[in-house]
């Protein structure tokens, strides 16, 4: 049931995105088979068997290879100086002239992250966790409650937006330009694609979306420094901050803001519907949940293992290197298939089953190492307000039994579409 929070712009990029990654095979049996079979496999799995691009885009001929095991991927994922990240901006940072975060190695990366992280890290998120559960609550989910029923994606789409992008440093009085830069940084992931043709409208397409951002941010830059701002968003900080020893000036703030943007609200959206759907096909879980909200932290935590949105992560091989007995090249892909290794079934028991109170090790879903998300901790907070004003304001809230029940979807960027729920 659509709600006035609903933009149908925001809406369309969303689903876009989503049927791009879809995928043409069934990740997790295939991943079953491949671990016992061929844990390394030479090839460009992603793309030939999954059938979604990666961020490498269409620019790497050289060859591939595929990793499925936990010791394998953890190999990649904790020695950033073997298995670099330089190649993207060869590929999707190409739309960003390479400036973009994922795409830094070695020391450049260690410096932008260490500018932009204090942000996103918990002591400063914490500060904002108020405002967050107060502006879920009252503009969202109150509104809410007297329809007794609700399609919960269409809250889930617009939530992380309004909250990352006011953490970022945009006004958040005016929802109708903030949901129109999420629609933005969402064309910009149109620029992956696997047609070669359908790659060239893309970034075509991105590069337009990206020039948009780039102008409405720096007028918020500008806007802030004119203020002397002193809060506590990215912008005002980066406005403060020193960079190798210098002040930054509007251009690179305004790039350092764009390059997190593609990646700012969506991912929390699509695990808020693997949260919400994996609680409410579990009645007595949810009963649990309910009475004792100290399980939220370990019932994100296990979505987040068992249905991890990004469910590869590419890296370039710098030196040549053996693993699971198989030479790489200097010069190859590796895509390491988190989620694949989140279920390896020598690390983790029982791993086809959703177990909240299973023993946690480390796993894939944030990342892992130098590249982890560095909004995590932003996500966690807005995930935990979510779950918790869902069980406080909706009474026995569960399923909606006339609409069909959610499914979690997608070859990458997992979630499931449509949560439909009713309450008393």
């Amino acid at each position: 049931m659509p709600t006035e929070q609903t933009s149908p712009q925001l809406e369309t990029a969303y689903t876009a995105v989503s049927d791009m990654f879809r995928g043409k095979a069934d990740l997790y049996a295939l991943s079953r088979e491949m671990r016992q079979k061929s844990p390394v496999f030479e090839g460009n799995f992603v793309r030939d068997v999954l059938g979604v691009p990666t961020n490498a885009g269409n620019a790497h001929t050289g060859p591939v290879f595929t990793l499925f095991s936990y010791q394998d991927v953890m190999t990649v994922m904790k020695d950033p100086a073997t298995f670099t990240s330089g190649f993207i901006a060869r590929g999707f940072g190409a739309a960003f002239d390479g400036l973009i975060i994922l795409a830094m190695d070695g020391d450049e990366h260690r410096r932008v992250r260490a500018l932009l992280q204090p942000v996103f890290m918990p002591e400063t998120v914490n500060k904002w966790r108020q405002k967050i559960d107060q502006v879920m609550r009252d503009e969202f989910l109150l509104p809410m409650v007297p329809h007794k029923q609700a399609e919960l994606m269409d809250f889930g789409l617009n939530f992380p937006v309004r909250q990352i992008y006011a953490l970022m440093g945009f006004p958040d009085n005016d929802p109708e330009k903030y949901k129109r830069y999420a629609t933005w940084a969402l064309t910009v992931l149109g620029s992956l694609q696997t047609d070669p043709a359908k790659a060239q409208e893309g970034r075509r397409l991105a590069g337009e979306a990206l020039k948009h951002l780039y102008d409405a941010i720096l007028e918020v830059v500008q806007q802030r420094r004119a203020e002397n701002s002193q809060g506590d968003d990215l912008i005002s900080r980066l406005l403060r901050a020193d960079y190798e020893g210098q002040k930054l000036d509007d251009h690179q703030i305004t790039t350092f803001v764009r390059s997190l943007l593609p990646a700012a609200g969506e991912t929390t959206t699509r695990t808020f519907s693997s949260v919400m759907t994996l609680l409410l096909e579990r009645p007595a879980l949810l009963e649990r949940v309910r009475a004792d909200r100290s399980l939220v932290n370990k019932l994100i935590d296990e979505t987040v293992r068992y249905e991890p949105v990004a469910t590869f992560k590419v890296r370039e091989v710098a030196r040549d290197v053996e693993i699971g007995g198989v030479q790489i090249p200097q010069g190859a892909l590796v895509q390491c298939i988190v989620a694949s290794a989140n279920r390896d079934e020598s690390v983790f028991d029982n791993p086809d089953t959703f177990d909240i109170d299973r023993r946690m090790k480390p796993s894939f879903g944030f990342g892992f190492g130098a590249h982890m998300c560095i909004g995590q901790f932003v996500a966690k907070v807005e995930l935990q307000c979510a779950i918790n004003g869902i069980l406080d304001l909706f009474p026995n809230v569960r399923l909606d039994p006339s609409k069909p029940a959610p499914s979690i979807t997608g070859a990458m960027l997992r979630g499931a579409s449509s949560v439909p729920v009713i309450w008393d």
